[in-house]
């Protein structure tokens, strides 16, 4: 079976959006290039993994190249993930890099690949077995550094629209409180 790639060289839009209420929302991130949509499932901490390491590189290219960070260029994306939402593949190991030459990023997001566990033994880091697996999916987005940083923007503010954190714990509270271990099991609320 031939590995099936989702390539998107400078997408229309490039974005992290959610499906559902803070406390049951399913994270993806979604490209869209003309007529053609693609759309990931990943986890809240990947969104946000790629958000903070977004920023950390394109601050290493300023630097190395000897130039000024991109500013915010126009107006930040905040419409919602765009109709019909089929989720292609569950995200699994991402990768990010720098094409000097083409001024681009460059995230490439593989899919959760069943790994047979006899193969873990022979193989020394899994990772590399999932990537190099033939029958993954991979979704492999180009951007501009001013997408990018539009993209690393939205996902930070989307990751915070959620549920507050507990300032004891560091867990999520739901509308109708949390237990908090820190609380020796007592019933924390939002303050009103």
């Amino acid at each position: 079976m031939a590995r099936v790639v989702h390539s998107y060289d400078d997408p229309e839009r490039f974005v992290a959006g959610t499906v559902g209420e803070p406390g049951a929302r399913t994270f993806f991130l979604q490209a869209r290039a003309g007529h053609r949509l693609t759309s990931v499932a990943c986890e809240k901490e990947q969104v946000m993994a790629l958000a903070e390491r977004l920023d950390v590189m394109l601050d290493e290219v300023a630097r190395r190249f000897d130039r000024d960070p991109v500013p915010q260029t126009g107006a930040d994306d905040n419409a919602p993930l765009e109709q019909p939402i089929e989720e292609e593949f569950r995200a699994g190991t991402m990768t990010l890099a720098w094409e000097a030459d083409a001024e681009r990023v460059v995230i490439e997001v593989f899919a959760v690949v069943a790994v047979d566990p006899a193969e873990l033994e022979e193989e020394p880091d899994p990772v590399a077995a999932a990537m190099d697996s033939e029958d993954a999916e991979v979704f492999v987005v180009r951007i501009t550094e001013e997408q990018a940083r539009a993209f690393a923007r939205r996902a930070v503010a989307l990751v915070a629209s959620g549920r507050p954190s507990c300032p004891f714990c560091g867990r999520p509270i739901d509308a109708d409180g949390h237990i908090c271990p820190r609380a020796n099991g007592y019933r924390r609320h939002l303050p009103e």
